[in-house]
């Protein structure tokens, strides 16, 4: 796209009172990578809003999201609405709000109950446990769930609750969720509850009434793919498209060093020491830590950064194939990268998430002669007993420890 695009634009009338701020809208869209056609459309769009609101006599300082519904009604009923509308007006509304042209909207003081009970645990998660804005925001969503599921829309009474109710709650959930995903909800009641207990919001310290979860640690065996299962899906990335590019490195980032999605979401440009041939991953627990950039991983990490990636202002590594410009959501991002791909492989593996690469290199480094230790070491696991599971898998040593069958077999 060329530079300074949209300051070609020229108005047919006088502007209006967002006249002079449709150009810095411009560069803001220019620089999140849109195709000059979508680009082009949004600026129109924003000079019949600023049109409008002259002919209206509507104030800039009065401008905001009432004014922005009033405006798209009124091209809905002219039949120039377009899907994306909404979209382009509330990220106009954010550029006036953030160059400090209009004031941001009040606090919204109608919360709901959900929300009201939930304010100072949500503060607490975040300045006193020091937990991700991703497990924090999981936390949240499984105690507003529970709120919900107890009391409804009406108040809630945190002095009400009782172990029945938890219970309650545990088997509705467990007909919905895995018995992992129902851990992390035994998890984020215990902890709400307290809290709860020493604010003195609840007579009775309930986090002990929560039931607990079976899901013991070593009752199955780690997926994984044959060495020459990853090659094939590796061979599936279309390494001529910029799409092909960013999926192949993300999937060797996965097989070759086992990252886990989250750590390859986070991923910046800033953590790739190309003198050293190390990069810096961010894991669990705010752990960091310098690994070795395999040469077929730089090699992919160099095409994807040189040839693939959008040129935009964000520092993170991958980024979205669409406009606008900016780093993956999240770790589903990555684990659908693995699907589709397992998908054009022709792979029907049980599991098809991003941990699969994960268990696969651990599996190939056991079967290779790696210790545990030294599979620990590599996968970054903080405690011992986490590389454990690994030990199923290596049938050879598990066939020397198997005694035999009395009698010496069948008849």
């Amino acid at each position: 796209m060329e530079a300074g695009h949209f300051q070609k634009f020229q108005y047919h009338q006088p502007a209006g009172p967002l006249g002079r701020h449709i150009a810095g809208f411009g560069e803001l869209i220019e620089k999140q990578g849109y195709p000059r056609s979508t680009a082009n459309r949004k600026i129109r769009l924003v000079i019949d809003l600023d049109q409008w609101l002259k002919r209206r006599k509507i104030e800039l300082t009065d401008y905001d999201e009432n004014w922005a519904a009033v405006f798209l009604d009124y091209r809905s009923e002219r039949g120039s609405c377009c899907r994306g509308d909404p979209t382009t007006l509330r990220v106009f509304l954010s550029h006036l709000r953030e160059a400090g042209v209009i004031p941001y909207p009040a606090a919204n003081i109608n919360q709901s109950p959900q929300d009201r009970a939930t304010n100072g645990f949500a503060l607490h998660l975040v300045t006193e446990r020091a937990l991700k804005p991703v497990t924090s925001n999981i936390y949240l969503f499984e105690v507003r769930r529970f709120l919900s599921h107890r009391f409804g829309t009406g108040s809630i009474l945190l002095d009400k609750l009782s172990a029945q109710d938890l219970s309650r709650f545990m088997l509705c959930r467990a007909r919905t969720v895995s018995p992992r995903g129902l851990r992390l909800t035994a998890s984020a009641l215990r902890s709400f509850l307290r809290f709860a207990y020493q604010r003195g919001d609840i007579p009775l310290d309930l986090a002990h009434s929560v039931p607990p979860v079976a899901n013991w640690r070593f009752s199955g065996v780690p997926k994984f793919l044959a060495p020459e299962q990853i090659e094939e899906l590796l061979r599936t990335c279309d390494r001529g498209s910029s799409v092909g590019q960013r999926d192949f490195a993300i999937l060797l980032l996965l097989a070759r060093l086992g990252l886990r999605a989250g750590e390859v979401v986070h991923m910046r440009l800033d953590d790739i020491d190309w003198d050293s041939g190390e990069l810096l991953v961010r894991g669990k627990g705010s752990r960091e830590d310098r690994l070795p950039i395999p040469r077929d991983v730089g090699k992919a990490l160099a095409t994807y950064i040189r040839h693939g990636r959008p040129r935009c202002s964000s520092r993170h590594i991958f980024l979205r194939s669409k406009a606008p410009c900016r780093g993956l959501a999240n770790s589903v991002c990555i684990c659908n990268v693995v699907r589709k791909a397992l998908g054009r492989a022709g792979l029907d593996p049980s599991f098809k998430g991003s941990h699969l690469l994960r268990h696969s290199l651990a599996t190939r480094m056991l079967r290779g002669g790696a210790t545990l230790a030294e599979i620990g070491t590599i996968l970054r696991h903080r405690l011992p007993n986490t590389t454990e599971i690994y030990s199923k898998v290596n049938l050879s040593a598990l066939r020397g420890l198997a005694q035999p069958w009395p009698g010496g077999g069948y008849e």
